[in-house]
């Protein structure tokens, strides 16, 4: 949380731009955080960003980007929109000069993901992705861990990310099941998965993806017409790391049972950070380690790393972490982690993971200098 010294500067005028998500986690972590206050709403329906507005308490609701962009009181804009809006709303934002945070996937491709990349950068604009795994305690405390080299040389990483959110058959259709609006359970869960990968563990040589579709029509929220699905719902990915070792990933956003485990095993130690929690993806993570041929034994969260006040919502705390990281940086003019630039890495790897799936091989994974610096 902010310094007494923070607290007593002005607060930064935010824009939440998108109502979903960004009503149940970026306005109230907004209003808990003390720097920051929502100074307007965008829904492209005016009717209901007015009635956002007024149960908030905000005083400007929009119904275009370039309302809200003209708002002088506006310092810096979230997007959490779906995906396929991204790409065009975040360059907007950019181009005015406002400062960004960004839900994920980055955008549809990671051509579009670099070119705001090099856009924000152009205009010193200070743009986070919101890669809240970062700012979970157990996490960070697995980070340290890993950092110290508490498992020695990593011999094997294996992740299981299931949960239930789209296994009622009955859920409607939406831009969700669709491949081309970024849809599926790759873009809202393994891009995830693709930066803590990063986070934790480096840099990813090559990786085979195999992507499927378990429900394969669902009802039209209208017509109730059964139309057909062509995003993924289970993904299944191999890699390897730039350092050689390999990592096993199994996500699924349709299975009853299950959870969230990041196992790693070294010729030291093993580390197993889990939840069977599936419906509040930050609540209930646990740390265990276990020194070579010892059994796991939970570790005890540090009070440095709790949360100093925790929500209903587990995804508010970590979100204000890293509002707290984005103001400090807004502040310095000094660009963070994570931003677009781990934006950009994470949309690479799911690009290449539907080419992988789409030519049934491995593909091999660019330096991100180098795919940066590149022009294709």
């Amino acid at each position: 949380m902010p310094s007494s010294s923070q607290i007593n500067q002005p607060k930064i005028g935010i824009a939440v731009v998108g109502t979903g998500f960004g009503q149940k986690v970026h306005i109230p972590g907004f209003e808990y955080y003390p720097r920051t206050q929502v100074v307007a709403v965008y829904n492209q329906d005016l009717d209901k960003a007015k009635s956002i507005a007024e149960d908030h308490k905000i005083p400007n609701a929009c119904d275009s980007i370039k309302a809200i962009l003209s708002l002088p009181e506006v310092q810096a804009v979230s997007i959490s929109t779906p995906p396929f809006l991204h790409y065009d709303m975040a360059k907007a934002v950019v181009q005015a000069g406002k400062h960004l945070l960004l839900e994920k996937p980055t955008a549809l491709s990671a051509s579009e993901a670099r070119l705001l990349y090099q856009l924000a950068q152009d205009k010193g604009i200070v743009a986070a992705m919101d890669f809240e795994f970062r700012f979970v305690p157990a996490w960070q405390l697995f980070a340290e861990y890993l950092a110290e080299g508490y498992v020695g040389q990593k011999r094997l990483i294996k992740i299981d990310w299931l949960v239930p959110s789209r296994a009622d058959a009955s859920r409607p259709w939406n831009w969700y099941s669709r491949k081309d609006q970024g849809g599926g359970a790759l873009g809202a869960v393994a891009s995830h998965t693709f930066d803590y990968i990063s986070w934790l563990f480096g840099d990813v040589r090559r990786l085979c993806a195999r992507l499927t579709t378990a429900i394969p029509t669902r009802p039209d929220p209208k017509t109730g017409e059964m139309k057909p699905v062509d995003a993924d719902d289970t993904c299944m990915l191999m890699l390897q790391l730039a350092d050689g070792t390999p990592c096993q990933i199994c996500i699924s956003s349709v299975v009853h049972g299950g959870g969230h485990f990041v196992e790693v095993y070294g010729d030291r130690g093993t580390l197993v950070l889990g939840s069977d929690n599936q419906k509040d993806y930050v609540h209930g993570f646990r740390l265990s380690a276990a020194p070579a041929g010892k059994p796991l034994a939970e570790i005890e969260i540090p009070n440095r790393l709790i949360f100093p006040q925790s929500y209903a919502d587990g995804r508010i705390a970590p979100f204000i972490r890293l509002v707290d990281k984005w103001v400090q940086s807004i502040d310095s003019g000094v660009a963070m982690t994570p931003s677009l630039r781990e934006g950009v890495y994470s949309q690479l790897l799911m690009d290449l993971a539907h080419q992988s799936h789409e030519t049934d091989s491995w593909v091999d994974v660019p330096e991100l200098n180098k795919y940066l610096a590149s022009g294709s």
